[in-house]
């Protein structure tokens, strides 16, 4: 398959300081890995990458002992200051972003204006987390004691252990390090083995910055490997937040790995997102949103639209809309812009379609386009699927999971008040929207008797999200939040003090004890 002419790959691994064989373990200016090698293969054409040094034991524990030996001198270092690093990092970014999206692009298979998407992210939330390191705000209140004050500060937490999956392979990790790093926390990054070389790529732009401003290694540190690596993380008392985002499996056993040393986890998992379609909804300019929601990243979004609620009133029109709009999309090489959907991540991803495909019609699903793998030349990776939609009962089984894959589940309702009920009705709860042009409606669907989802918008879709705002999810989605508004107190501890300026020392609630 003939990648797009105007990105020329080997210049972007080069610019990136990506070769043939890379080191997948970093601490900044030590690059080892004594593990097993991987190998990284783009979907796009099944060619491979390179090739990744994964982590033993030895060396996770080599990591570990550098983080804490930096985390000594980064938490010393005045918050605004941090920032200022941050603020170098996110120059770097700008300089290498055309590299790091296209990279993001060939080794995970997004679209390549997707690619440099997510790499603009890594820059908004280093601007975010500039302006937050002189905003680490605490609390004055009074107290009940005469001359006494009370106050709570935010202190660093430590090493914070950022666990990210293939979707977004740099964005998510750049989420929770920057604003950790501007808190005075290190990061410690398992990446998904799918996506290792994005990884290298971003520790190496890290370390450029690092070593110009003369500062420790092990402030940014990289682990590759399997599973086995997670686990000695997610077990490690030493890493006192683990921050992981992938399944609803993985975040449980996460989870309780994590709460059975009594640390703490930071989760965002699946999501099994819905769009609620009123009748006085603005079917023209919804369109691009419903579709870029359901297909975009070939459906390999956590905020991916799965599912349309539409009103029986105009399920004929919508159905009408989309199936012609699904016609149109072109299906190939993410790198050539003129493409929207490029591949899923690899044949087993490709399996779980296909698999989710013959469930809907076991259950009495109807296909409403054409679907399946497409076997030709220019897709030669096996990895290119038909983005398909299928009619169902929002109680089917393979309906309340999230399958990775742009299927979208469509169904009817009669009033507001079932289609919120059908869209709060499955375990995850990340992203949801409606449309309408009523304003009673958009409320209701925003108050606590509306979504029970982390995220709620009207009028615009449930992919894609800002920096400004928290991102996360409740229910099976996990609880945790990343990126904008106070999500940074998850990456500090909070401590209250009471400072007693008097000549007396009162006990509270006017307690004597006399002695």
């Amino acid at each position: 398959m003939e990648t797009a002419t105007q990105i020329d790959i080997a210049a972007v691994l080069k610019e990136l300081g990506i070769s043939e064989t890379n080191h997948g373990v970093s601490t900044g200016r030590n690059n080892f890995g004594s593990g097993p090698t991987i190998t990284s293969h783009s979907p796009t054409n099944g060619e491979l990458i390179g090739k990744i040094t994964t982590a033993t034991k030895a060396d996770y524990h080599k990591v570990i002992a550098t983080a804490k030996e930096a985390y000594g001198t980064w938490r010393n270092i005045p918050a605004p200051q941090r920032g200022e690093y941050v603020r170098q990092f996110g120059d770097a970014l700008r300089a290498k972003k055309e590299a790091l999206g296209a990279l993001v692009s060939y080794e995970m298979g997004k679209s390549y204006q997707e690619g440099l998407g997510e790499v603009q992210e890594m820059i908004d939330i280093c601007d975010f987390a500039v302006g937050l390191s002189r905003q680490l705000y605490g609390l004055t209140m009074h107290s009940e004691r005469p001359g006494h004050r009370m106050y709570e500060q935010w202190h660093p937490i430590g090493i914070v252990g950022v666990i990210s999956a293939f979707n977004f392979p740099v964005a998510v990790w750049c989420w929770n390090t920057a604003l950790a790093w501007v808190c005075g926390d290190v990061c410690v990054w398992k990446p998904s083995e799918k996506t290792p070389l994005c990884s290298v790529a971003c520790q190496n732009i890290w370390n450029d910055v690092a070593e110009a401003n003369d500062l420790p290694e092990g402030i940014s540190a990289v682990i590759n490997g399997d599973y086995k690596v997670g686990e000695m993380m997610t077990t490690d008392t030493d890493v006192p937040l683990v921050s992981a985002t992938g399944s609803i499996r993985m975040g449980k056993i996460v989870g309780q790995a994590v709460a059975a040393r009594l640390g703490t986890s930071l989760l965002e998992l699946g999501g099994n997102n819905a769009v609620i379609i009123e009748p006085d909804a603005d079917l023209q300019m919804i369109l691009p949103a419903l579709v870029f929601g359901a297909v975009g990243t070939a459906g390999q979004r956590c905020t991916s639209t799965r599912r349309l609620i539409i009103h029986e009133d105009i399920f004929d029109k919508v159905q009408d809309i989309m199936t012609s709009a699904y016609k149109q999309l072109r299906i190939g090489d993410p790198l050539d812009e003129n493409n929207h959907v490029g591949p899923l991540i690899d044949t087993d991803a490709v399996n779980a379609y296909l698999n989710a495909i013959d469930l809907v019609q076991k259950e009495g699903g109807q296909l409403l386009t054409d679907y399946g793998v497409i076997d030709s030349p220019n897709h030669a990776s096996g990895c290119y699927v038909k983005p398909a939609i299928a009619k169902v009962e929002n109680s089917y089984n393979i309906v309340q999971e999230e399958t990775f894959a742009p299927i979208l589940y469509v169904m009817t309702y009669k009033t507001v008040d079932e289609a919120i009920a059908l869209q709060n009705g499955v375990r995850q709860g990340l992203s949801s929207a409606i449309m309408t042009t009523n304003l009673r409606t958009a409320e209701k669907f925003l108050s606590n008797n509306g979504s029970d989802c982390g995220i709620a918008n009207v009028n615009i879709g449930t992919s894609g999200a800002e920096i400004g705002g928290a991102f996360g999810g409740e229910k099976e989605t996990g609880g945790g939040r990343e990126s904008g508004s106070d999500a940074w107190k998850a990456y500090m501890r909070r401590q209250t003090n009471t400072i007693n300026y008097s000549s007396e020392l009162p006990l509270a609630q006017g307690i004597k004890f006399d002695l």
